[in-house]
């Protein structure tokens, strides 16, 4: 069904105004019926309703968001649809998001129908370009057309994308089997493959890679995945059987490290690359429980080239937390900041350049003597700033501590309207401000990071980012506002990167109860980017992501007998139960930010637990928590709490100082809160 083309620019400013307004003129609600239409039609679309979709798509002609319900009803039933009604749509809405968006869920089910002659045509028109297996059918049809041009590159990017997917995917894995066959890739490349899916809990995209190289091999493969002690009792004589073996070990230590360890002793028949290999994933195993064995499983591996980014990754881990001195005394601490420069060195180029990797590796060059004190500042500066955790660490590093840096040229007018006539933003912020949060999030990304402000592939530029963080900001859309200046790389905007959304409330209440206002905020930056409504896959809600439970037993340890759960959206009754808990928190912690951000993220009794072992550093004990969410959130919470105040303060801030040192707990301290949940 054919509509008249989307919003002029001029209307989407209108639209754009309307949701920034403060009152909603009668006007704009006539205009505007629609969205219930819309936002049924989301609905139907989640529930896979086509019937629904296709009786509501009528009523949404005209509608800011037409373009959005004309995807749904196609995407529906796109399996179906003619090529006709694929190329009408995205005749219509050229230059949209939504049309890239079909574009590519298009080419994903040409790639699966093998329909490559369609596929040839429609990728060079495909934008986003971030999709990888898109990417790789893209490959594959390169290769078919001219085999005899084909290049190791083309399978160096294949065997990148494919190791890249965590699942099960058909693009890549199909790439991959015919680039094997022409020797473009190699056996090893699947066995790879099939040995990071198991140990990332993906049987099946194991199962699609060993297929590729030994079909005849997937009884014994299901056996070595399903009852790995048993396969393991057998010897393995064969090519294939060794690299089953090595599966078997990686399915064993997920649930018995020591067991697989045995089982690795009695295989002397492995090879060296495949005895590393099982080392390395016991030694990770071991790491994400904290052991203190953790590093010694890794000192077998001969060879760190041997192993992947992500093993490579627990291995500095490992010897940073076995670095930590037990009373001040550890004989072999030398050699563990040179197992992390050793193993950093070893990591893949776009790996090593991670600031939390250049920045341990100058901490172990340091540890090396003057001699190497040159090449670890010149590492250390150039990370050094106020962007992040180890950006901030490398600062104090170099003796500097955590300033407000100076802001950018102030946006023009021109640059300002340029931002507010980007259709994909206006639509992107109208979506927003509906509800329909997930859409209008992808929208904004598309206008902001895959296509520039003339709608061309790569992005925007600096100046772009920043205006349109400003409209963002002036929609109070915060999350939008923050990531998008986040992506600046020269220019730093701190009231975008860190706005003060609710400061008197926020201020005010932690000054109530002797809380750190640069904590809440950090805090909360991290939590919910100050979205109001904000809901968790888990029920957290509002501003401090507070859980249903959690909430109802702090509103009656602070006093807010009359707080009933449709409350906790409400701004100040969110602060006031999230600032108790965190109070709360921090005192069972006896006032450590670390762990109490920990213990604010996955409850106290998890950091009660990694807490034990030796005394640490919390840079070392927070890189080493068990759980990425939580390891990722610390470290977050505890860099914005750092920028915040020197905002806050206007004075210059040490993270060090907030970061302290973690250990078991002080005897001396009083009991801990046990009913705090």
């Amino acid at each position: 069904m054919l509509f008249r083309p989307i919003l002029s620019p001029i209307a989407c400013v209108f639209t754009a105004s309307f949701i920034i307004g403060a009152v909603i003129s009668p006007l704009a609600h006539a205009q505007n019926r629609g969205d219930e239409v819309l936002q049924d039609m989301s609905q139907a679309f989640k529930k896979g309703d086509r019937k629904r979709l296709s009786a509501l798509l009528p009523q949404a002609k005209g509608h800011t968001l037409e373009p959005w319900a004309a995807y749904w009803e196609l995407k529906a039933r796109l399996d179906e649809a003619s090529t006709q009604e694929v190329t009408t749509f995205l005749d219509r809405y050229a230059g949209t998001y939504q049309e890239d968006r079909l574009r590519n869920d298009w080419l994903l089910l040409l790639g699966q129908r093998r329909d490559w002659t369609t596929f040839a045509a429609e990728h060079p028109k495909y934008r986003m370009g971030d999709d990888r297996e898109v990417r790789c059918y893209a490959l594959l049809v390169d290769f078919l057309r001219n085999p005899a041009t084909a290049t190791p590159a083309m399978g160096d990017e294949v065997r990148k994308s494919w190791l890249g997917q965590r699942d099960a995917d058909d693009g890549c894995a199909l790439a991959a089997d015919r680039l094997i066959d022409a020797k473009l890739m190699t056996a090893a490349d699947a066995w790879r493959k099939a040995r990071t899916a198991l140990d990332t809990n993906r049987p099946r995209a194991a199962r699609r890679a060993v297929e590729i190289i030994a079909p005849e091999a997937m009884a014994l493969l299901n056996e070595a995945i399903n009852s790995p002690s048993k396969f393991l009792n057998a010897r393995a004589n064969t090519p294939t059987r060794k690299e089953l073996t090595v599966l078997a070990l990686v399915k064993l230590a997920q649930s018995d490290v020591d067991a697989a360890q045995r089982q690795l002793q009695s295989h002397s028949e492995l090879e060296t690359e495949q005895r590393n290999w099982a080392w390395a994933v016991m030694g990770k195993q071991a790491a994400q429980r904290l052991q203190s064995d953790a590093a010694d499983l890794f000192s077998h591996v001969s060879r760190d080239a041997d192993l992947n980014d992500d093993l490579l990754i627990w291995k500095v881990r490992a010897n940073l937390r076995a670095s930590a001195s037990v009373g001040g005394i550890n004989s072999n601490v030398q050699g563990r900041w040179n197992q992390v420069v050793q193993s950093v060195n070893a990591m893949s180029d776009d790996a090593k350049r991670d600031p939390a990797w250049v920045y341990w590796k100058a901490r172990g060059l340091l540890q090396q003597g003057p001699a190497k004190r040159a090449e670890a500042t010149a590492l250390l500066e150039s990370i050094a700033s106020v962007r992040g955790f180890y950006e901030l660490l490398a600062l104090e590093e170099l003796g500097q501590k955590a300033t407000v840096p100076a802001a950018p040229a102030a946006l023009t007018g021109t640059e300002k309207e340029a931002a507010r006539q980007n259709t994909s933003l206006s639509r992107a912020l109208y979506a927003i401000n509906m509800g329909l949060r997930a859409e209008g999030v992808r929208e904004w990304n598309y206008g902001t990071n895959l296509v520039n402000g003339q709608g061309q592939p790569g992005g925007m530029n600096e100046r772009e980012l920043l205006a349109a963080a400003d409209y963002a900001c002036s929609a109070q859309v915060w999350d939008r506002c923050i990531n998008t200046s986040e992506r600046t790389k020269a220019e730093f905007d701190h009231t975008q990167r860190f706005p003060m959304p609710y400061r008197d409330a926020v201020v005010q209440r932690a000054n109530q109860i002797n809380l750190d206002p640069a904590y809440v905020y950090g805090l909360i930056r991290q939590e919910s980017r100050f979205i109001m409504d904000a809901r968790s896959g888990v029920g957290a809600s509002g501003l401090m992501q507070v859980m249903p439970a959690t909430a109802r037993w702090t509103a009656k340890k602070i006093g807010l007998d009359s707080f009933t759960p449709d409350q906790i959206t409400n701004r100040d009754t969110n602060i006031a139960i999230g600032t108790g808990y965190l109070k709360l928190v921090l005192d069972d912690f006896a006032g450590s930010m670390p762990l109490a951000a920990a213990a604010y993220n996955a409850g106290p009794s998890r950091p009660r637990s990694w807490r034990n072992g030796p005394q640490m550093e919390a840079a070392i004990w927070a890189e080493n928590v068990p759980f990425t969410e939580t390891r990722d959130y610390v470290k977050k919470v505890l860099a914005n709490t750092t920028v915040y105040a020197a905002i806050l303060s206007g004075q210059p801030q040490s993270l060090k100082s907030r970061l302290g040192q973690v250990g078991p707990r002080d005897g001396a301290q009083s009991e801990v809160n046990r009913d705090l949940p």
